[in-house]
């Protein structure tokens, strides 16, 4: 076999979904010092979307975006395309707090979510390809089939009935290599991101929010004595009645945020497009998104353009919570993703890899998600969405803007909100325990798939016990 990259494939420049018309152009900086009613720091999904509801629901305020590239840039531009309707955290730890009704009370609204993406989306004229299609999660050893059977019977104790999961046949959706079993959710949407997030950044410049690109903010202040909550940037210092933080994976970045939120690295590839042959081989004509058992655990979307863009974590975390934002892929990477997806799909080896990138997603360290709103201090925020943030973070500015605007609500009660959990590990110990919690979870796969025992791995067992997710 020759080369496993076209003739013309790409490593980084942000990622593939930014191949019509090519990495933006920035827009203008902030001009200079401003005020305004709230200033919301990142343009990518929390940010724009807390922004639209905010103007849908208050046309007058004054509404400030702060970005340091581009709207788009982070993890919106760079994602799977999944806008799952899947908890982006623990159930069980959300019910410790607040209870079982509260716990499913918050899964529900991850459902509506989905579909509200999807109106917006068609509403607002968005063209991102959208198409509601479900998503389909697979077993490929027996051990994955015997932790499929548990994810049915716990989804089921938490209020997912008949109609959210169903248990399905593969041969008359997809083909996959080895699949014993599959499980299949309605609660599920495909989107090419990066044209989500430009699409709604243009929604709400309509809607009259000012968006400063290649504004980095380098403090964010609380209220304190007669001084507004404020975002300092280097080209001047925005004060607002409230500032929120929409930075995600790039927290850590900021001063005084360094051990909030992990920034996990995640990894992609998408082929070259596939031949009516190949595809008539695979099936996968229902545009469900893929998902697997694995603890190292894969997810792929059939592309608008008819190739398959797969993902999985490649080099999980770098020291120091250091961020890669250039997007640029391992080597070794690129090659452990191209034998995941041609492991699933053999059909696919025709095909080559035409673009990789990778970015960063937030992970708290009890892997739940949170919105915050201080009125004291003026500061909010919303993030740890642990790679579930396409929706999510649509539920956060819905959220935010009921917070911000002080009414109380069915999403203000839900148990995300006020959330707060503990800071990660200094280093070197948060270093240590990523690597050596995917080192098992690796390992683990890999013992599975040499046995027919339908036991999981000790090995992943430890891995958990390393994370306490």
């Amino acid at each position: 076999m020759g080369s496993l990259y076209s003739a013309d494939h790409v490593n980084g420049d942000v990622s593939y979904w930014f191949r019509d018309g090519g990495v933006p152009e920035p827009g203008p900086r902030l001009p200079g010092p401003r005020a305004c009613d709230v200033c919301i720091v990142g343009a990518g999904y929390t940010g724009l979307w807390t922004a639209y509801y905010l103007k849908r629901a208050r046309p007058d305020l004054h509404v400030i975006v702060l970005e340091k590239e581009f709207a788009g840039f982070g993890a919106s531009g760079r994602n799977g395309g999944w806008i799952v309707g899947e908890l982006a955290g623990s159930r069980e730890t959300y019910a410790r707090r607040h209870g079982k009704a509260a716990t499913v009370a918050l899964q529900r609204a991850m459902f509506d979510t989905v579909d509200e993406v999807v109106r917006v989306a068609a509403e607002e004229g968005i063209e991102a390809d959208v198409v509601k299609g479900g998503v389909l999660t697979v077993a490929r050893n027996e051990a994955q089939r015997v932790r499929l059977t548990g994810l049915v019977r716990n989804a089921r104790e938490w209020g997912w009935n008949e109609d959210d999961l169903i248990v399905t046949g593969l041969d008359d959706r997809i083909r996959i290599e080895k699949a014993v079993g599959a499980v299949w959710s309605p609660h599920c949407a495909r989107v090419q991101p990066a044209a989500l997030a430009r699409g709604l950044a243009e929604v709400v410049r309509g809607l009259g929010v000012e968006i400063f690109e290649r504004t980095p903010v380098l403090r964010i202040r609380p209220r304190a004595a007669e001084l507004p909550p404020a975002a300092t940037t280097p080209h001047g210092t925005v004060t607002a009645g409230h500032v929120i933080r929409a930075t995600e994976g790039f927290t850590a970045a900021l001063p005084g945020h360094h051990r909030d939120w992990l920034p996990m690295n995640s990894s992609m590839i998408v082929t070259t497009p596939l031949s009516p042959d190949v595809w008539k081989q695979i099936g996968w004509e229902n545009d469900e998104l893929l998902g697997d058992m694995a603890h190292y655990y894969m997810y792929a979307q059939r592309t608008a353009d008819g190739r398959i863009a797969f993902g999985g974590r490649g080099k999980p975390y770098r020291y120091g919570s250091r961020i890669d934002d250039g997007g640029r892929t391992q080597p070794q990477t690129i090659e452990l993703l191209w034998r995941m997806l041609t492991d699933m799909f053999p059909a696919a080896q025709e095909a080559r890899v035409a673009h990789a990138w990778s970015g960063v997603l937030g992970v708290p360290r009890d892997w739940c998600s949170t919105v915050v709103l201080d009125h004291e201090s003026g500061l909010g925020h919303a993030g740890g969405y642990t790679g579930h943030g396409v929706a999510t973070a649509n539920l956060a500015g819905r959220t935010l803007r009921d917070l911000v605007l002080r009414e109380h609500t069915d999403l203000t009660t839900l148990p995300w909100v006020n959330w707060r959990v503990r800071r990660w590990e200094p280093e070197p110990l948060r270093w240590l325990g990523v690597q050596a919690m995917y080192a098992l979870y690796r390992a683990a796969d890999a013992r599975e798939s040499a046995s027919a025992s339908s036991r999981t791995s000790l090995l992943a067992r430890a891995a958990d016990t390393i994370t306490g997710h």
